[in-house]
């Protein structure tokens, strides 16, 4: 494990275990090739790192942004959390050079993967917390991703509701939002538009409008208030 030690330096933690570090970089790629599977993978570590990552950007929030309300603080951690933020702290810490990949995705550019890099940041968050607890992996998530919100005022940022429905969505790759004219009413000086936002075939929400734009405006205002229900759901 001697060749993960600058890669320690950079999380700024020695693991007692360093097996769970080894497993966060490793690919699934990687593990079919060596007759492993997902118990041999970081998928496992990825799915605990991600509900690690969204408690610690949560309660950060809650607690640093008292008069915030829930659906602007939804709006904020899905962007803190977003693919693009996770691979910005991967290739900080050049998390790339130390993945283990199988032949397909290393001759492919697997290292450059965005959707890999993301899935590993998760991963190695589920490591430190596994080898060290809560604080440490608070502490990483603290450093690496919530210090964005120093920069810059955040709350103050104001985004419309396609934009925002579109941050909250990228969260995860592969995400495919479409918008589907449905109906165009009244007469020509004063048509009434409704549209339908999907998420990958799933309809989320409708919305009514003067134009097409408002529509769509207003379509994706009722599915950020549908999604923001589901994840204050899914945290109860």
């Amino acid at each position: 494990m001697e060749e993960l030690e600058l890669l320690e330096q950079r999380l700024g933690h020695t693991f007692a275990r360093p097996e769970l570090l080894r497993r966060a970089l490793t690919h699934s790629s990687h593990a079919n090739e060596h007759h492993g599977g997902h118990t041999d993978c970081n998928e496992r570590l990825e799915f605990l790192g991600d509900s690690i990552l969204g408690l610690c950007t949560a309660e950060h929030l809650y607690c640093r942004f008292p008069d915030l309300p829930e659906g602007k603080m939804t709006r904020l951690r899905a962007e803190l959390v977003c693919e693009q933020s996770l691979v910005a702290v991967a290739r900080r810490l050049d998390l790339g050079a130390y993945l283990r990949l199988g032949r397909g995705e290393e001759n492919t550019g697997g290292r450059n993967r965005p959707s890999i890099l993301a899935d590993c940041v998760e991963a190695v968050i589920a490591a430190l917390y596994l080898d060290s607890g809560m604080d440490t992996a608070r502490r990483f998530v603290e450093q690496q991703i919530l210090s964005q919100l120093d920069g810059e005022n955040w709350t103050a940022r104001s985004t419309d509701n396609k934009t925002a429905l579109q941050e909250l969505v990228q969260r995860k790759s592969g995400q495919v939002l479409s918008y589907t004219p449905l109906a165009e009413t009244g007469p020509d000086h004063c048509k009434e538009f409704t549209v339908a936002v999907q998420l990958n075939g799933r309809e989320l929400g409708q919305g009514k409008g003067r134009t097409k734009k408002e529509a769509e405006q207003s379509a994706a205002g009722a599915a950020l208030t549908r999604l923001e229900g589901e994840c204050a759901s899914a945290g109860n």
